[in-house]
């Protein structure tokens, strides 16, 4: 394997494949560079001499620029560049056509998957019973419960995938955004296709009101609740709200274990876009990986969607290029520089990014953490762009906002309407949200070292075809959209959530 890659024609630098010592010599092109220090894998090398003030460049575009002079064949990291990017600003709207450069080698590939079909018409990929609290004090009722249900359904005839107890700390003494936040966040999981059944579970006394979550979900839907779907309980209004409790779930594990999958078109597949302790290789393996899938999903009428705009700063440009309209444009620069808005009154660094993890991963500012990130997105074109809390619209690529915060983001796309959440990780997380959520790791070593977290190696792409990669990476998608398989945060049982909190607590 080669011991270094380049990105772009225009960088002036390499990535490390393997850890470089001072002495050793790598190839490039006609060039043989003497590497100067210690490099580890994953981090930058300078191709040539990097003057004081000089961009650097990778990807094909400036991730900053040094602050210190850097030898060829120096190592370029965070201590020896600083970000070029400043506060809020004007943007201007150069629109590009998208493109899929993988779609055509993948049209042989299944155009249907076996789903839960939903009286809303929406799909599910799992046939789940959730138990969503309205507030946090009733979270311990709502484990107990589930323990109870699946030791009593342990023998049942008909099975669900799955039990779980969204547990979140909210639903009360929250005022304004922080309020509705809560709300349309929990009225978007309760409506969500992966879940069968839903019971809500309330207290009594708090600020969520089960009334009004009851209201909020008829006026999403515009018609009735069907309560052989969804039930409701407030604690302090029964004597014993573990038996009512279990009479309710009974009653709703009864009727929804009877559904069945049927085939269904691959358009009507929605998948979430994230990743989570990016290192060097994310821009280069992982993030490209999820790319040619989601160009494929998109070419065949499915949607994907991109979220994390903090971690969209520095590459937004690319993504507003490719709105096909000026209102498009308009509304992603909107979504960047509200963004931006809430850090500054916040009295907070917008740029305070990439995180230590990413770091020593290789990734030295925000401009290199972006330039990799937006990469999830593929290459077609913005469809859609979408407030937190908002519910998708518009098949193809939606942009989400919602922070880059993994637990936070994730909940996001799950409440948006994403069956299923391809994460990427270069550093390794036991993540996972309320929805299968498919690690893919940056690296051969995180994938065999943590092989309990993670459920693909995209490191493969630095030795074998991108063909064969990608090839094998879709097939063990469809097993898992299909319920063949299932990813390791369903083994585990990692189902979290977290809502954006932005104000003050009662």
């Amino acid at each position: 394997m080669k011991n270094n890659i380049q990105i772009h024609p225009k960088d002036n630098v390499v990535v490390a494949l393997q850890e470089l010592h001072r002495g050793e010599n790598i190839q490039y092109e006609d060039d043989t560079i003497r590497i100067t220090e210690t490099i580890p894998f994953g981090h930058k090398i300078a191709l040539r001499p990097i003057e004081k003030g000089e961009g650097v460049i990778k990807y094909g575009f400036p991730i900053g620029h040094a602050i210190e002079a850097i030898p060829k064949g120096g190592w370029v990291n965070e201590k020896k560049v600083k970000t070029n990017l400043t506060g809020i600003h004007g943007y201007s709207w150069y629109p590009t056509q998208g493109s899929s450069s993988f779609v055509s080698m993948i049209d042989d590939k299944p155009l249907t998957f076996k789903g839960y079909v939903r009286a809303s018409g929406e799909v599910g990929i799992r046939n789940e019973l959730w138990i969503i609290p309205t507030v946090g004090c009733v979270n311990d009722t709502a484990t107990q419960l589930v323990a109870c249900l699946k030791e009593e359904m342990q023998k049942a005839s008909r099975k669900m995938d799955a039990i779980v107890a969204l547990r979140h700390p909210y639903g009360c003494s929250q005022l304004g955004d922080d309020h509705a936040n809560t709300r349309e966040i929990l009225s978007d999981l309760a409506l969500h296709p992966n879940a069968g059944a839903v019971l809500i579970l309330g207290l009594g006394c708090e600020n969520n009101q089960s009334s009004a979550m009851r209201q909020l979900i008829e006026e999403k839907v515009q018609h009735p609740i069907d309560p052989q779907r969804i039930q409701f309980l407030n604690a302090q209004e029964v004597t014993d709200e573990m038996a009512v409790g279990m009479d309710k779930l009974r009653t709703l594990y009864q009727f929804a274990s009877q559904d069945r999958r049927t085939e269904v078109p691959l358009s009507t597949l929605r998948i979430g876009l994230k990743c989570g302790g990016s290192d060097g290789l994310s821009g280069i393996t992982a993030n490209p990986l999820l790319g040619y899938y989601a160009d494929y999903l998109v070419a065949k009428g499915g949607t994907t969607v991109l979220t994390e705009v903090p971690e969209m700063f520095g590459a937004e440009q690319l993504l507003m290029n490719r709105c096909p309209t000026e209102a498009l444009f308009n509304k992603t620069v909107h979504l960047i520089n509200a963004f931006k808005a809430y850090f500054i009154a916040n009295k907070q660094p917008i740029y305070e990014n990439p995180s230590p993890g990413n770091k020593a991963g290789g990734i030295s500012t925000l401009e290199d953490k972006s330039l990799g990130c937006v990469q999830k997105a593929g290459t077609s074109q913005v469809c859609d762009v979408l407030a937190y809390g908002e519910r998708i619209k518009t098949t193809g690529l939606n942009l989400l906002s919602a922070p880059g915060n993994d637990l936070v983001a994730s909940t996001a796309l799950v409440a948006a309407g994403c069956q299923l959440i391809l994460f990427t990780t270069g550093r390794g997380t036991p993540f996972g949200t309320c929805v299968p959520t498919v690690k893919v790791a940056t690296n051969t070593a995180l994938a065999q070292r943590k092989a309990n977290w993670i459920d693909f190696d995209a490191g493969k792409l630095l030795v074998e075809p991108k063909e064969d990669v990608l090839t094998f990476f879709i097939r063990q998608l469809n097993a898992i959209i299909n319920g063949k398989a299932y990813t390791k945060n369903e083994k585990t049982q990692s189902h979290s959530i977290a809502i954006l909190k932005t104000g003050v607590t009662l």
